[in-house]
């Protein structure tokens, strides 16, 4: 949906019915919604009530019957109405929806990322700051110091030198992804479904350059630092510096990269020189890297304090305020899956349908992944490959048949190596972090 959509005045959309109206009440008020398109008062659940002129005004909105109706959850928005649309182009990417423009954010559309690698031009961009101008890879250097043994000083040069050059498949998503589907909202960039990525990166490991300059016993985290500058323009001060405990960056899935799908970085994406740290939010991948410093303590560079990248150690109220002192920094990322083909709100003329995409689970493998097309009442299990290597994204794919014409929504869930499994909706947070509720794409059987 739009980043930049326009609430409607509740009492004047009673007499309107196009499909962009029908989504602005869903967003601003569900239970308002389905008073209006189904002429109901004090339900708390659709079940077994759509019927008569309701479901008939909710069938033409829909643009046809919908089988498995009694199945819909009360305030449900339609699959069908929550798309957004690509509005500008950026250089050297492809289809992308830009949210912001200061700093540039953009997100993919889901279908965009059918690729097992994804395209340099459909990965999805997340600034905190502005970008570097002076990005010359031979002047490029990076600092190794803090709690070290040997502090170290490398050009990219000695990096390919010195150390192994390895290419791998690795996931990148934002903490945020999701974040439009919270209500009541949160705020920052209202990303959809689409950021997130499985590029194929190049560099060397993390943890090799880390122990070449000799960890101190006392390190217990990383700081990570970077040529981006702060949106004020102030000279010094620092849009983001994130960092990890020790134990994740020893890991041997992360990259200090310099190329990504067999070119150099793209300018948005980090060049010449980012850390890539699956399974933890894209913050921790520091673009533009200049300088890792090992701590002994918990780094607190901007974006590591306050509610930046925390959720609350407990459930909460949608809405209830948080104390400072009860978040959580977000370490991995929750399992989740995306429909990558078919294109949400296509219509077909058969009654089967190949249904493939993406799932992935932070630091764990998924084990399952599960369709249904009767709004969750049943479900089929999905054929699922391995991932390519620690850390990439694992392809899933299965036919569904449709028993009559009509408006399905098809919905994924995948369920982690540890039996954790997608939710139909998560608990909200005050930063909107961490959604990973079912990807839902509309098909109209015609």
């Amino acid at each position: 949906m739009s980043a930049n959509r326009k609430s409607s005045n509740i009492n004047n959309i009673e007499s309107q019915s196009s499909q962009a109206d029908l989504l602005d009440l869903y967003l601003e008020n569900p239970v308002k919604a389905d008073e209006v398109v189904f002429g109901r008062k004090a339900y708390p659940d659709r079940r077994g009530f759509l019927k008569g002129l309701g479901l008939a005004g909710m069938a033409a909105a829909l643009g046809g019957y919908i089988p498995f109706h009694r199945n819909m959850p009360g305030g449900l928005i339609p699959a069908a109405m929550a798309s957004g649309t690509p509005d500008l182009a950026i250089k050297g990417k492809d289809g992308l929806i830009i949210l912001n423009d200061r700093p540039v954010n953009a997100e993919t559309p889901p279908h965009l990322l059918d690729d097992e690698i994804t395209p340099t031009t459909r990965h999805f961009i997340r600034n905190n700051g502005i970008p570097p101008v002076n990005v010359d890879p031979e002047k490029w250097v990076l600092t190794i110091d803090g709690l070290v043994n040997k502090p170290l000083t490398l050009k990219i040069s000695d990096l390919k030198k010195h150390f192994d050059v390895v290419t791998r498949n690795l996931v990148l998503e934002c903490g945020g992804n999701g974040r439009a589907f919270f209500e009541p909202k949160a705020r920052g960039n209202q990303w959809t479904y689409g950021a997130v990525a499985c590029s194929q990166w190049t560099g060397v490991k993390l943890a090799d350059v880390l122990q070449a300059a000799g960890v101190k016993e006392e390190v217990v985290y990383t700081a990570h630092y970077s040529a981006d500058s702060h949106l004020s323009g102030k000279p010094g001060k620092l849009p983001i510096s994130r960092g990890v405990p020790l134990a994740k960056a020893l890991g041997d899935e992360n990259l200090i990269a310099f190329e990504m799908n067999g070119a150099p970085l793209h300018p948005m994406n980090g060049a010449p020189l980012r850390l890539v740290i699956p399974g933890w939010p894209g913050s921790c991948s520091q673009k533009w890297l200049t300088r890792i410093e090992l701590l002994n303590q918990v780094h607190d560079g901007p974006k590591m304090t306050g509610k930046a990248y925390r959720v609350p150690n407990n459930p909460v109220a949608p809405g209830e305020k948080v104390d400072e002192k009860d978040f959580v920094i977000i370490e991995k990322m929750p399992v989740k899956s995306l429909i990558t083909y078919p294109e949400n709100n296509i219509q077909i003329n058969t009654n089967e349908l190949e249904i493939r995409g993406h799932a992935w689970a932070g630091d764990r493998l998924v084990n399952q992944v599960d369709i249904s097309i009767d709004f969750g009442a049943t479900w089929q299990q999905a054929g699922l490959g391995q991932p390519a290597n620690k850390g990439a994204w694992q392809r899933f794919k299965t036919t569904v048949k449709f028993p009559k014409t009509g408006y399905y929504e098809i919905w994924v869930k995948a369920t982690d190596d540890h039996g954790v499994s997608q939710p139909f909706a998560i608990d909200w947070n005050p930063k909107g972090y961490l959604n990973n509720s079912f990807h839902r794409i509309a098909v109209r059987v015609a």
